[in-house]
């Protein structure tokens, strides 16, 4: 097993900055020794944005901010690096992520891209890369997402209780815990993504602090129907998504049919869709004792307490009372698939992602001495 200090980098749909992790990893322990947030740059974003909403571009615009993103990414680990004191032969490798632009599961031809040339990094880095981590899973027949579950396995799992751990990125996802039972997970609709994109458009900022604006508003009733029929929560599992589905277009065609309503009513009713969708999926997936929360919707305690609302009964909880961040869960588990992919041990779980066989996953860009 290839045991040592591994740096997790991961970037999510929420475009809110480039997190990294460092973490101590054996056959036996993720120990987190330290974590950065990088800054993500208000160009950057918006070119990332406007490819997932499907805006037209050349190869060479998409190669140009392949690019940039992996510079990004190393910047991002070397300031970590810089920080800590570390040099390149302290790190076994990086386990990054990628930028995802695109998520297409279902169809003929199944597809995902996650962008950020992770050359890049092992050459501003010096450390070995492994990345690409979802298209095996893809290939064997999986959603190639989510892919946590595996770590959320690894770490949180109790042999005698019920539990759930709770993703809230810019997409929820969801991972069941159940002893006695293989684990599962799928997303389970919009996380932050819809109320990020609803506030930037309003009021100039990249998410809604706390909820507290979504906390000023009146949840609309008809409006908070006519989303949730959308087709895609009645969806079984497994299934994922991603911005390519819901982003600012899918609001606007819900509030078409309500004229002059009010924007922060609207953030109320969406922060409702998000709560709403996770409860009903919990209950629909038989329920637990303890719901763990992690990712950034974890701070905002508008959509915490809707959860405590909908899920009376359940202990809802913060990772971060279990010892695991919850910011940091994500680049932790890159991390943690980058050890199982250079330990030759399998990263996906079929039970969650639908593929036909557990596999190795994720492609290796080895560091040479001369870097």
């Amino acid at each position: 097993m290839k045991s040592g200090r591994y740096i997790g980098v991961m970037s999510g749909t929420s475009l809110d900055g480039v997190d990294v992790v460092l973490a101590a990893i054996d056959k036996q322990m993720v120990a987190h020794q330290a974590s950065y947030c990088h800054p993500f740059p208000a160009d950057l974003r918006q070119q990332v944005l406007a490819i997932c909403q499907g805006q037209a571009l050349t190869l060479s615009q998409l190669g140009q901010l392949d690019t940039r993103l992996g510079r990004l990414f190393a910047e991002a680990v070397n300031a970590l690096m810089k920080r800590e004191g570390l040099e390149k032969e302290d790190i076994t490798a990086i386990g990054c992520h990628g930028q995802t632009v695109w998520h297409e599961p279902l169809g003929d031809a199944p597809n995902t891209l996650q962008i950020g040339d992770n050359n890049q990094i092992v050459a501003a880095t010096g450390v070995t890369v492994v990345g690409d981590f979802r298209r095996r899973d893809m290939a064997l027949g999986g959603q190639g997402a989510p892919l946590v579950p595996a770590f959320h396995q690894a770490v949180l799992m109790h042999p005698g209780e019920r539990r759930m751990v709770l993703n809230i990125g810019g997409i929820a996802n969801l991972s069941l815990l159940i002893p006695g039972k293989a684990v599962g997970g799928y997303d389970t609709g919009p996380g932050n993504m819809l109320l990020d994109a609803w506030i930037w458009r309003h009021r100039g900022v990249g998410y809604d602090k706390d909820g507290a604006w979504g906390s000023g508003g009146c949840v609309v009733l008809p409006l908070l129907q006519q989303m949730m029929s959308d087709p895609w929560f009645s969806l079984p599992a497994p299934k994922s998504t991603g911005r390519e589905y819901f982003n600012l277009g899918w609001i606007e065609r819900h509030i078409a049919a309500f004229p002059g309503i009010r924007p922060q009513d609207v953030q109320a009713t969406l922060a409702e869709v998000t709560a709403l969708s996770i409860a009903e999926q919990v209950m629909l997936s038989g329920g637990c004792e303890r719901l763990m929360v992690c990712g950034g919707g974890s701070r905002n305690q508008l959509l915490m307490t809707r959860l405590a609302v909908h899920l009376a009964g359940t202990q809802v909880m913060s990772t971060d009372e279990e010892g695991i961040p919850g910011d940091d869960m994500e680049a932790l588990a890159f991390a943690w698939l980058a050890y199982r992919t250079l330990s030759g041990q399998p990263g996906n779980l079929p039970s969650v992602t639908g593929a036909r066989a557990a596999s190795v996953i994720g492609a290796i860009f080895p560091a040479s001495r001369n870097e």
